[in-house]
């Protein structure tokens, strides 16, 4: 037989046997509880998950957007569309001519002028022997076709898409002026009201006769 233990030392062991059953327990509660709450335990980071559902969310909705953004506009035929327009004087008709094989002098620009749900198109038709506008003109798409909204036929003009107004530059010539230099320009601001263009505001510009003109007096010989 074994040496026979002390009171200090059964006191020990009996101690020693309470803890084990104790850290048992705590496992064992721990375990109930995760399963109570349905989680997976040390990894169940419980409303994070809903913030990278809705942060996956939120990018496919940018990248959608910038998609839209990016997307590019419907191209139409300028030279038809003028063609074919019953509001387009003869005489800008007369000059859409091609200038080399089948480049005609038009330029198209394409843009939000209307609040429609499509693309405006903004024409311009020019000479070709000195790009002089002729010709400017607003389509706007109604019921899949389009229409025109806007026309200017005084030459030299030119029209534009600024920041969602249609500005139109005139240039204005005086007696004797070439036609590589006029006297000064017009240029004015349209923004659309419901159904056509109002005149949102006006600038008349001078040039100077004294840069680039004809007019430059001719130094003195000595």
């Amino acid at each position: 037989m074994g040496q026979p233990r002390t009171t200090g030392q059964v006191l020990k062991q009996v101690l020693k046997a309470g803890s084990a059953a104790v850290a048992a327990l705590a496992a064992l509660g721990l375990f109930l509880t995760a399963c109570a709450t349905g989680g997976t335990g040390a990894r169940d980071e419980g409303p994070a998950g809903s913030d990278a559902v809705a942060g996956k969310v939120q990018t496919s909705s940018a990248a959608s957007a910038a998609a839209s953004a990016t997307k590019a506009p419907q191209r139409v035929d300028a030279v038809k569309l003028v063609q074919d327009d019953p509001e387009v004087s003869p005489a800008v008709k007369s000059a859409l001519k091609p200038c080399v094989a089948d480049e005609y002098p038009v330029d198209v620009s394409y843009g939000n002028l209307t609040g429609g749900s499509a693309n405006d198109v903004v024409v311009n038709v020019m000479t070709c022997a000195d790009a002089v506008g002729v010709g400017s003109y607003v389509y706007r798409e109604k019921d899949g076709r389009f229409e025109n909204v806007f026309k200017a036929e005084e030459p030299p003009v030119y029209a534009e898409i600024d920041r969602g107004d249609l500005v139109v530059t005139q240039q204005l010539y005086a007696k004797g002026d070439p036609v590589s230099y006029p006297s000064s320009e017009e240029v004015i601001t349209y923004a659309w009201s419901a159904t056509h263009f109002t005149e949102e505001s006006r600038t008349h510009n001078d040039y100077s006769k004294a840069v680039g003109g004809a007019d430059v007096p001719t130094p003195a010989q000595s």
